[in-house]
């Protein structure tokens, strides 16, 4: 590993801010104590910062030099709505909230370099480090946007990572183009007329239109959609009745759909409605059909990702960098970003968790799991890529 000397010499600083982040986890939107540690130490280091995109986002603005080149570096804020299982000295002491998406590493890890970017400004132009609340289904990426970060922190490109476990620590993992699915959610209540069981000649069975229609629904996936485009059509709930011998009302189909192109988001969206409709109406029953849309797919740029690879492979060697890591079905609001700015998206790995502290949870050191936890050996590793990849960005004359 080719890491900066000071980074690994202010590692312990850092590592108490992120522990400290982890046992104060805050929600989407209500990030206001972490804000706040972020502000502070911005400004304890000399960057002016912007407070209030997104709620309670925070950028910090590192300038050097005349060009008017900028260059932004994002790491998310929030915790889960979880229950922690570990029993270390610095688990949440907030029941029902937990770090279990090493959010407080990625903040950590971009205030590491925002550290040494304030006092060693070898770069000529701009650097905005973003902190952004609310990436865990609050959509904050999105809404920093609409409250105006790109147009008061100007920038011709965006990047941002997240912790991988399972991935040995500290090697790296991208690839150009698709890299995250969007994420989108339905509910389809069927609705038909209810009759005692014992008499289904008089009642339009909601149950059995809802059986036909989940069954078709697979046929979008199968018969529909390209063998070759990736999609995954999930029903994770049904909801019907409630006594053996009444048929209800009605019947409701909940469930997730993600994709890593809009073209076949639009396709199955469209053939669920279709399908649902008029099966619904070949039984005289009805359909409310509801389907958000919450995260686009994650789409890194060709020129970006091949940018940051080289940087990655500066920092970690050519051997600890995967170009063409496999994507991943989990979704990411950093692809709002990308939509508006050129960027790239990267994955860190962050160990099988052996590096936990005695107290930890008996599960697995997976994301979104009750005994993960983030790996304190990426601090200096993550806070050097950020710094190279900006240095790089923005090289002086």
């Amino acid at each position: 590993m080719n890491l900066i000397d000071p980074i690994i010499e202010f590692q312990t600083e850092i590592q108490k801010i992120r522990r400290d982040i982890h046992a104060h986890p805050e929600l989407c939107y209500e990030e206001l104590r972490t804000a706040d540690v972020v502000a502070q130490k911005l400004t304890e280091w000399g960057i002016p910062i912007i407070r209030g995109l997104g709620i309670t986002g925070v950028v910090g603005i590192i300038k050097n030099g005349s060009s008017t080149r900028a260059i932004g570096l994002r790491a998310d804020m929030d915790a889960l709505p979880m229950q922690e299982f570990n029993s270390f000295p610095h688990a949440s002491q907030h029941a029902g909230k937990m770090h279990a998406c090493g959010h407080d590493g990625h903040t950590a890890m971009l205030l590491g370099a925002a550290h040494y970017l304030s006092r060693h400004r070898d770069f000529d132009g701009t650097v905005y480090v973003i902190f952004q609340p609310a990436e865990e289904g609050g959509g904050g990426a999105q809404r920093m946007i609409n409250d105006g970060l790109f147009e008061q922190c100007p920038m011709q490109a965006i990047f941002g990572m997240h912790n991988w476990p399972g991935v040995a620590t500290g090697k790296f993992g991208v690839r150009p183009g698709p890299m995250m699915a969007s994420s989108n959610e339905f509910e389809v209540i069927v609705r038909g007329k209810g009759a005692h069981a014992a008499q289904p000649h008089k009642s339009v069975d909601p149950i059995m239109v809802a059986v036909q229609i989940a069954q078709s629904w697979q046929t979008i996936v199968t018969r529909n959609k390209s063998p070759i485009d990736a999609g995954v059509l999930s029903i994770t709930q049904i909801h019907a009745g409630s006594a053996t011998n009444v048929i209800p009302d009605d019947a409701t189909l909940i469930g997730t759909v993600r994709t890593f192109s809009v073209g076949v988001l639009d396709l199955i969206e469209q053939r669920m409605r279709d399908i649902a409709q008029h099966t619904a109406a070949a039984f005289d029953a009805e359909v409310d059909f509801r389907f958000k849309r919450n995260y686009p797919p994650l789409i890194n740029h060709a020129q970006e990702t091949a940018f940051a690879l080289k940087v990655m492979e500066g920092v970690a060697g050519a051997e600890n960098v995967d170009a063409t890591v496999e994507p991943t079905m989990g979704a990411e609001d950093f692809a709002f970003m990308l939509q508006h700015k050129p960027g790239c998206y990267v994955f860190i790995g962050n160990g099988e968790g052996e590096h936990r502290d005695i107290g930890h949870g008996l599960g697995p050191c997976n994301l979104h799991n009750p005994s993960y936890d983030f790996n304190d050996e990426l601090l200096p590793i993550g806070a050097t890529y950020w710094v190279r990849l900006a240095e790089a960005y923005l090289p002086q004359g």
